[in-house]
Formats: structure tokens, C-alpha cells, sequence
């Protein structure tokens, strides 16, 4: 089969190689990948062999089951999941790391899900009830602050929408973004949450910003800079930062993103869409924050597509 692994002498540190397909062992479930996305954690993957040389790379898959073993879901039932190595035509997935998906969610929609809709929806979940209250998402215009804001809108929240661009604004208003700014300098009144997937500086100017009681997620940290906190900076009133990472059972997340989905009650905007060969072309949009959405790659294999 196909794959992308993980290679620190070729262009991007990935290259494309033909592996033996994989084997499920136990209650693992056999998967045809149809689509597969990136997110900039993978591009960190490659590049600082957290994902070893010769490893497959990627975590986003959506696909079709294929006959094995596993009891439960019968080849041929439609699913989405969080696994490593989704970058490869075939991947063995534990059960609890995926979810079914209806006929009526395109899978494209569906591989988009798992690492950034899982991580806007546990760290919202994990900031505690947000209606009526100001929730700041910074890199707001990336996967997951793209999902952040349309979750945040959907429970009750008044959602401020950070992006480096003013350009990188656009769409975020029509799904629930009650004010749009670049950068957070402009904000004056104090914030309740906030959801940071930049790090650095904006990190730093966030946490003073948050309101006595008020909690910072720390998703990511896309600006690759230190966040240097002044004397006394945590010093006052009680709020806390809290670092975040998606792991544990994956289920009924899952299903709960896809249910939105369905409902059309969570859009999935896809920014870039292409096969596996295009990867450098992919990694170079998402690493220049010119991707407004998703990215994610067309794995066919020799199946009618989905």
C-alpha cells in the first residue's frame, strides 16, 4: 500500500513509500482510508521525528472497514477515527478511537473531524459552561479555532474571534463569531475563556486579559514563540491556564461531532483538497496560515469512492 512516512532527508521530512498493508491483532478494526487530514501538528511531527523515521504520519482518517476479526462493525460500515498513521490506503484502528458515519456526512467532512474538532470541543468542555459569558479564540481562522468558534456560538457563548490577518476573518461572523479582531491588542473588556492555539507573546497578553475566575486553554502554539510572563503577572485575583492534549476513548466525542454535522448544526469547510502526492503542496498552505478551513487528502485506493 501507499503511505506518507516520516523521512529527515527528504523534502518536508515525508516522503511517499510503498509499505506491506497492516495487520489487525485483537479487537483492532481494518480500515480503507478514503481521506485522511492534516493539521499543523503533523507538519511538527515530521520535522522533529516525535513520529520516528519511517513511521507512517498522520491521525485524521475517514474510511471504510474492511473484513477482519474485530466484532461489531461489519465490512463496509462507514467510519471516522483518531489513529496514528492515517497517512497510508490502510490502517488498523482501535475500536475505541473511532465512530460510525451516516450516509448522510461525506467522509471527506468527516476526516476533518478528529484532531481539531476533538480538541475545540474538549477544551471548551473543559472550560465549563460558557453561556453569556466572552470566550476568546485566538487563531481563530486555523482547523480548530475555526471549530471553536462555531461550538462556542453554539452554546450560548459571546464568541471573540482573533486571527493574524484581516483576510483570515472571513466566515468566521456567519458561524457565530460575535466580533472579529486581529491580534487581541484592540480588547478591552476582560474575557471569561479563551481557547489559544498561538502561544508566544499572544499567549502571555491573553492570560491578561482573562477576567478574575476566567480559565486560557492552551491548545497550540502555531507561533513556534516563547511566552514570556513579566514579574508578578500571576500574581492577583484567582484564573488559571491549563495546559491541553486530545487523549483518552475517542467514541462518543466522535459521535457527538458528527450528530452536529449532520444536523448542519457544525459546518466543515474544507481549504484544501488533494492526494497524497501533494503533501508538500498542503504542508506549504497550512505552514503560511493561507488555508481558511481544513486540510485533507483524497485516498481513493481501489475501491469506488464513498
Amino acid at each position: 500500500m501507499r503511505a506518507l512516512v516520516v523521512d529527515p532527508s527528504a523534502p518536508e521530512a515525508v516522503r511517499l513509500a510503498e509499505l506491506a498493508e497492516p495487520v489487525p491483532v485483537g479487537d483492532q478494526v481494518l480500515v480503507q482510508v478514503r481521506h485522511a487530514g492534516l493539521n499543523y501538528g503533523d507538519l511538527n511531527d515530521a520535522r522533529s521525528q516525535r513520529v520516528p523515521p519511517g513511521a507512517v504520519l498522520g491521525s485524521d482518517l475517514a474510511g471504510i472497514v474492511l473484513p477482519s476479526r474485530a466484532a461489531g462493525l461489519p465490512p463496509g460500515t462507514r467510519v471516522v477515527a483518531l489513529a496514528p498513521g492515517a497517512f497510508a490506503e490502510q490502517v488498523v484502528v482501535d475500536p475505541g478511537t473511532l465512530a460510525v458515519v451516516p450516509d448522510a456526512v461525506e467522509l471527506a467532512q468527516a476526516a476533518a473531524l478528529p484532531v481539531a474538532g476533538l480538541a475545540a470541543l474538549r477544551a471548551l468542555r473543559a472550560s465549563g459552561a460558557v453561556l453569556g459569558r466572552r470566550v476568546l479564540i485566538t487563531g481563530a481562522s486555523g482547523g480548530v479555532g475555526r471549530f471553536a468558534v462555531r461550538l462556542a456560538a453554539i452554546a450560548g457563548a459571546h464568541v471573540i474571534a482573533s486571527v493574524g490577518r484581516p483576510e483570515r476573518g472571513a466566515g468566521l461572523t456567519e458561524l457565530g463569531a460575535d466580533e472579529v479582531v486581529v491580534g487581541i491588542d484592540g480588547i478591552e473588556v476582560p474575557v471569561d475563556v479563551v481557547l489559544d492555539n498561538v502561544g508566544g507573546p499572544q499567549l502571555v497578553a491573553a492570560w491578561h486579559l482573562l477576567a478574575p475566575g476566567g480559565n486560557l486553554q492552551s491548545i497550540g502554539w502555531t507561533s513556534g514563540e516563547p511566552a514570556v510572563f513579566p514579574p508578578y503577572a500571576t500574581i492577583g485575583p484567582p484564573k488559571s491556564l491549563t495546559s491541553f492534549v486530545n487523549e483518552g476513548p475517542a467514541t462518543t466525542d466522535l459521535a457527538d461531532l458528527i450528530g452536529l454535522v449532520q444536523s448542519g448544526d457544525l459546518p466543515v469547510e474544507i481549504g484544501w483538497r488533494g492526494p497524497l502526492e501533494r503533501y508538500a503542496d498542503a504542508a506549504d498552505a497550512l505552514h503560511g496560515r493561507r488555508l481558511n478551513g481544513k486540510a485533507i487528502f483524497d485516498i481513493a485506493g481501489n475501491q469506488p469512492p464513498a
